[in-house]
Order: structure tokens, then sequence, then C-alpha cells
């Protein structure tokens, strides 16, 4: 595992950082591939009963994706592979036997945002903010599965005001509508305090209520791929990731 994600333990929880906060701790191939070994890690020690994830630094929990992965995307076909390949990690993440915990200070963004709502439990600081502005700034498409994320802990209504309008939702407004399960002024103590409950209580009867949520999000999940093939294999998206990385406004065409 690399410096980009650190993983501890610290009695019963496992904790994992990711450390790129120069970079808002935005996600590598590293990164994901280090999560999928500390879910695996979980998983193996019985002693865990935890699992914590935390971004380094108060600016971010996750900010994305890291875009320079997308500068060599040449068709739909790389956006498929790219979806099924962070759903796979999604996936690891979700079925992990124990309850996970996001703990949030700062942007929890793109793919930051669909790491956090398939935690089992997020907490965050004021200074949370939430959404995928990929309207906006990348002109990217999202899998189908972090479409049904999004509706299934905000409503389509609210989800769909977020992604049209590439809004950022704040801590109060994620509490509100129920996303993060409690704003905190000190994380620690609130990250502390909600693994020591956790702890406690019947592992089994956690995995099952875990397990029977994903169970009816996923039950009548269609399939997304003509969706994504479409928008990643567009002249706006390579337009978008070119401007991004050049720190220019996009200018979209619609093609």
């Amino acid at each position: 595992m690399s410096d980009e994600l650190i993983t501890t333990r610290q009695g019963p929880a496992l904790h994992v950082l990711f450390n790129r906060p120069a970079q808002r701790n935005a996600l590598t191939w590293t990164m994901y591939d280090g999560l999928v070994e500390a879910c695996e890690r979980a998983d193996a020690d019985e002693q865990v009963r935890v699992l914590v994830l935390r971004g380094a630094g108060d600016e971010a929990f996750v900010a994305g994706t890291d875009i320079g992965q997308f500068s060599e995307f040449s068709s739909g076909e790389d956006g498929i592979a790219y979806e099924r390949r962070v759903e796979r990690v999604l996936d690891r993440l979700e079925t992990t036997r124990v309850p996970t915990v996001a703990a949030i200070s700062g942007y929890c963004v793109g793919g930051g945002l669909a790491v956090a709502a398939v935690c089992d439990l997020r907490v965050s600081t004021p200074t949370g903010r939430f959404g995928v502005p990929v309207a906006r700034t990348l002109g990217n498409c999202l899998a189908m599965n972090t479409y049904s994320l999004l509706v299934h802990h905000l409503g389509p209504a609210r989800a769909l005001d977020v992604l049209l309008r590439a809004r950022m939702l704040t801590a109060e407004q994620a509490h509100a509508a129920g996303f993060v399960a409690e704003l905190t002024d000190d994380l620690d103590a609130t990250v502390e305090a909600v693994v020591g409950l956790l702890a406690q209580h019947a592992p089994l009867t956690m995995w099952a209520a875990k397990q029977a949520a994903r169970r009816l999000r996923l039950a009548n999940l269609p399939d997304g791929d003509d969706l994504v093939r479409a928008v990643f294999g567009s002249e706006d998206f390579r337009h978008g990731v070119r401007s991004f990385l050049d720190k220019e406004k996009p200018r979209w065409t619609g093609r």
C-alpha cells in the first residue's frame, strides 16, 4: 500500500486515510486498489468491528477521481471500463461485513461522494460540501449504480437538482436530507463515539441490516452502459477534460 492511502488499526476500528491533501485527496487507481485491500483486511480480522474512511487535512474528504486518468480516454468503451472498475471498488466497500463510516471535512465530490454514499454512516464537520458538478466541469456522466445511490439517499428531485444545476450541498443541507447522520465540530471525538457504540452491537444483526438495504436498492437497477458510452465518447467530454487540465472554462456543444 502506498503513502497515498494509509491504513491503521486503532482498537476495534480499521482507519483508512486518503492521503493526497495537496490534490484534495483525489483518488488514483493506487488509492482505489488500496481501498479494496483495506476492505479485505477488515473482513479477514475478526477483531475489526468498524471501518472508518477519512481524508487527510481539513480541505477535503475526497474531491473525486484524479482527472489526469481521463486524459487518454478515446471512446465510450473507455468510459464503460472506467465505471465498471470503480463500481467493483464501490461494491467491495458496500459489501464489507463490518459497518463503514465516512468521516468528512471539506469537499466530498464526484467519486468521493460515491465512496461516502456506499458507506453505512456519514458524519461531517460544518465545512462539508457534497456534489457531483460534472455538468459544468468535465461533461461526463455517472454509472447507473452511482445514480441509484444518489436517488436512494437524496430522492429523485433533490438528486436531479444537484446534478442538473451542479449544486454543492452544504453540510447542513446534507444533514437535513438525511445523507449525513451527524454534524460535529469535533470530528475525532464523534468518530471515536460512533466506533465505540458500533463495537458494542451485534455484528450479524448489523451485517444483515447493511445487506438488506443494499439488496433493496439494487433490486430493480437497470443497465446504463448506453448512457456512459454516449457521454464518455462525446466531443464534449474530451473537450471538458482538456479544459479542466488547462484550467480553462469549457464551451459545450452537445456533441
